[in-house]
């Protein structure tokens, strides 16, 4: 695909003409966390430059990420890397700016031409050990090395996108929302021991490219990642026309175990002969017949900012009650793809070797005209008396969904829905303008209100028949929240926008001293907003109280350490304390407003990608590892700890009794909330897509005694909250 001008919606279409001194001449791609454009340098260099999505240059976690990317593709620079130029990670919009090189990529050269010619094969698979001791050598592990990732350009093949690479030596892990790895070319490691990840796992994934390159297809084959991860940690690798002389080495670098696997001087050595075989021809053949040209080199990666993380310690996780055997979900999404067979799956809990793949969500065209009411699929009833049900959504990818007025209120892409609490009945739908859904619909003022992209233009329903009620133009916004009455818009500028949801009338506007954009959170049952700003260095946290009818802080409060707000309780807020570029939660925070005092509970481990809810006195967490746990703040001490069998979980939501967190695949868990037992699991309800999972899971909502959840099929579902074991 040739180059494009800029183009899109919201603030992408409005992007910088320059980055730092480099003109953007045209867009080469966009992925989930940038846009890569073609540049030209003063002397007239060509140079591809990846510029951060305006969203997440406000995030300083991924500020983070990304100078460590940078650095890394700094230490990497060399003949088999796409050389850095300049950045600057602490732009506004923070960029890299690397050597452009012309070539398609390895994935899109498949795709148009087919499995590569042995004598090809040989030549990438030097290349690629040749990159692979490089990159190694200066202590880095690239950690995503797929076909996407390489590219094919006339000197020899070049690996570009250190987005997730880090040193050798790193204790940094994902920081919350971000996903590690793509699941078809990760080493059993990643899903067993991601703590313990090292250069080994770059060598089984070089495997796994070469064997896409030989087949059009990876050694492990499946719609489905959770079929990919289990065939990953337990399969042996379909080799299958992959040619014979390079079969034995392709294997080796696949060994299940890392020490198992050559080196990259290892792999060199085996390839010796190739080193002789390299011309000045170059490295990509003809195309064949009249497909396009190939795509231009994209540097930094724009095809490879798709990102996902696995890890389950499978090998010790115990088997949950009530799961469905992974054999019986891979069976039945794998079918008959597989083309030899495999050894028999063992029997795990259906998320025990979890994967979820981040990718961008489906774009979903809204029918025309309303389609009959789904007829809602109703539970057994059970001993409490409410009579649960399950209903299809409109469409079919994860609803996102919030209760108010007496509707449960859902966002799908392009689209908003209601459905009767009690049986699951569609009430009304109505669409949306909305290139994707970012959470759910909130009910505040009496009426309903859609997510909204970046932009300038708020809308507000009618909660009985879904009927525009009143629709304003404000000035643009970069962020919204709803607490009490009102909807709080942050502008591009930073200024804070108070807008009666009722009325859409806007109420005040002003900027919050000391905050140059602020983020506002707000939690259920407290009238405040929350902002908070973290020093440069991570020493300090400054947490402003907002009221959101005047705009006047209630309270300015400055505390120690990089602190993010998980709940509040009884005019307290809490916090957990995390530490590092990828913010391992080390301990909870609570500060009491009042008497201007906190204090600190340590954790007992670490816990990556934390996230949390308050009730009273406790805390309840969940961790990027699927650990749910409880902490009591008054009493100092975890009371318990719950190693659940998926990889990761919603955030929690909690009535006193029980514990609720969603998971990857479908399934809503229920958690006793006194002692951290399992009581009840609904059944899992994967999509037809099952290989595209959100980054963040939905987390359930719970009203008056019951559970309504979502799942990847779109089915929305509601269970009672007094009797999980009836699930």
């Amino acid at each position: 695909m040739a180059p494009q001008q800029n183009a899109g919606a919201g603030t992408e279409a409005e992007l910088p003409e320059y980055a730092g001194h480099y003109r953007l001449e045209s867009r080469l791609g966009s992925g989930g966390m940038g846009i890569v454009h073609l540049a030209r340098s003063t002397s007239g260099m060509q140079l591809a430059v990846k510029v951060v999505h305006a969203e997440f240059a406000r995030d300083p976690e991924f500020r983070g990420r990304f100078r460590q990317e940078v650095g890394a593709a700094r230490k990497v620079s060399g003949a088999f890397t796409a050389p850095v130029v300049d950045a600057d990670p602490e732009d506004e919009r923070p960029w890299m700016a690397t050597l452009f090189i012309p070539g398609p990529t390895l994935s899109d050269h498949v795709k148009r031409n087919g499995p590569m010619e042995p004598a090809q094969l040989r030549r990438l698979m030097a290349g690629l050990a040749e990159a692979l001791r490089d990159i190694h050598r200066v202590g880095v592990v690239h950690r995503d090395l797929k076909p996407s990732n390489v590219l094919l350009a006339d000197d020899g093949p070049k690996v570009i996108d250190f987005g997730i690479s880090r040193p050798k030596d790193s204790e940094l892990r994902t920081e919350t929302g971000k996903l590690i790895g793509t699941p078809p070319f990760m080493a059993p490691e990643q899903f067993r021991r991601p703590r313990e990840v090292g250069p080994a796992a770059d060598v089984f994934a070089l495997g796994s490219v070469m064997v896409h390159a030989a087949t059009g297809r990876g050694p492990f084959d499946s719609d489905s990642p959770y079929v990919v991860a289990y065939q990953v940690v337990h399969d042996e690798p379909d080799l299958t026309d992959v040619p014979a002389n390079l079969a034995p080495l392709i294997a080796r670098c696949l060994a299940k175990e890392p020490e198992d696997r050559p080196t990259p001087d290892e792999l060199m050595r085996e390839l010796r002969s190739v080193a002789a075989s390299y011309d000045t021809q170059a490295f990509i053949p003809a195309q064949r017949g009249t497909e396009e040209p190939a795509d231009p080199g994209v540097g930094p990666g724009a095809g490879s900012e798709v990102e996902s993380r696995a890890g389950a310690e499978a090998r010790r996780k115990p088997r949950v009650e009530g799961n469905p055997p992974l054999e019986e979900k891979a069976e039945r999404l794998s079918g008959q793809r597989r083309r030899r067979p495999r050894s028999k799956l063992l029997a795990l809990g259906a998320g025990s070797v979890a994967l979820v793949a981040v990718a961008a969500l489906v774009s979903v065209r809204l029918l025309d005209g309303l389609e009959p009411t789904p007829e809602p699929r109703s539970a057994r009833t059970t001993s409490a008396g409410f009579s649960g049900w399950a209903t299809p959504g409109p469409e079919k990818d994860t609803p996102l969904c919030s209760h108010g007025v007496g509707k449960v209120v859902c966002a799908q892409e392009g689209l908003v829905f209601a459905l009767d609490p009690l049986d699951g009945r569609l009430l009304w739908r109505h669409p949306v303008a909305t290139s994707r859904v970012g959470g759910p619909p909130t009910v505040v003022g009496g009426l309903v209100h859609p997510w909204s992209e970046e932009g300038r233009r708020l809308e507000a329903l009618d909660p009985a028949t879904g009927e525009v009620r009143w629709q304003r133009d404000v000035p643009e916004y970069g962020a919204s929240v709803a607490v009490g009455d009102m909807l709080l818009l942050t502008g591009i500028d930073g200024t804070v926008t108070g807008v009666d949801a009722g009325s859409g009338d806007t109420k005040w506007s002003r900027r919050v001293p000391g905050l140059q954009a602020p983020d506002f959170v707000s939690f259920a049952g407290d009238p405040l907003a929350y902002a908070t700003s973290t020093s440069v260095d991570g020493s300090g946290t400054r947490v402003v109280a907002l009221d959101p009818a005047t705009g006047d802080v209630r309270w300015d409060a400055r505390l120690e350490g990089t602190l993010k707000p998980v709940g509040a309780s009884d005019g307290s807020v809490c916090f957990v304390s995390v530490e590092g570029v990828y913010s391992d939660a080390r301990a909870l925070v609570r500060y009491s407003p009042a008497d201007r005092t906190s204090r600190r509970v340590p954790l007992p481990l670490p816990l990556s990608r934390a996230h949390g809810t308050v009730r009273g006195d406790v805390v309840y967490l969940v961790g990027g590892d699927g650990k749910v746990s409880a902490v009591d703040m008054e009493a100092r001490k975890q009371l318990w700890s719950l190693e659940t069998a998926v990889l990761r979980t919603s955030s929690p939501v909690s009535d006193g009794r029980h514990v609720y967190v969603s998971a990857p695949d479908g399934r809503l868990l229920a958690v006793d909330a006194d002692d951290g037992r399992l009581v009840g699991q609904t059944p899992p309800r994967l999509g037809a897509s099952s290989d595209q999972v959100a980054a963040d899971l939905p987390e359930p909502v719970l009203v008056a005694g019951r559970v309504y959840a979502t799942a990847p099929d779109g089915t929305v579902f509601a269970v009672d909250a007094r009797d999980p074991s009836a699930w």
